[in-house]
């Protein structure tokens, strides 16, 4: 099974070691003094305040996998192949909502970085995947659950 390979900006890929070097030195260091304490408690078998220590620290441990994975297989996206000609991962797009005649600008992201509330939407979401390969002036149909919505491309900002 071929390995999926994730894309980041450089700015997500800092995002993602600052978060994992967070995870590894302070949040485990937490993790473990709550344990140690925890223990001190005596009887295992009726310690919540172990028990939940112990749940805490595999989900840490499964995020920093979880990472670690992420990080193994990251692709930095190179902004010097980046035009403002066509819509590739990484564009900055400035699109005509034709329905409701309102602009917005989508930064084209992979999947792990997409934040659709800060107008980061992903390479494989349905406008994302729709807007690649476009140019300026372009009518772009995206196919969304509430019918086809029409995008028109105004700028491609590098």
């Amino acid at each position: 099974m071929p390995i999926k390979q994730i894309f980041l900006t450089a700015e997500g890929l800092k995002a993602m070691e600052e978060e994992l070097e967070l995870l590894k030195t302070v949040k485990r260091k937490e993790i473990a003094e709550r344990i140690k304490i925890a223990l001190g408690y005596g009887d295992l078998s009726e310690n919540s305040e172990y028990d939940e220590a112990k749940n805490e620290q595999g989900q840490l441990e499964g995020r920093i996998a979880e990472l670690e994975a992420r990080l193994k297989n990251a692709v930095i996206i190179d902004d010097s192949e980046l035009d403002s000609k066509t819509v590739k991962l990484g564009s900055r797009v400035r699109v005509l909502d034709v329905e409701f005649e309102s602009e917005e600008l989508y930064h084209i992201v992979g999947s792990t970085e997409a934040d659709p509330l800060k107008q980061m939407i992903s390479d494989e979401s349905p406008v994302g995947r729709a807007l690649i390969g476009h140019l300026v002036n372009d009518t772009v149909d995206v196919d969304t659950p509430d019918g086809i919505a029409k995008y028109v491309v105004l700028e491609i900002i590098k």
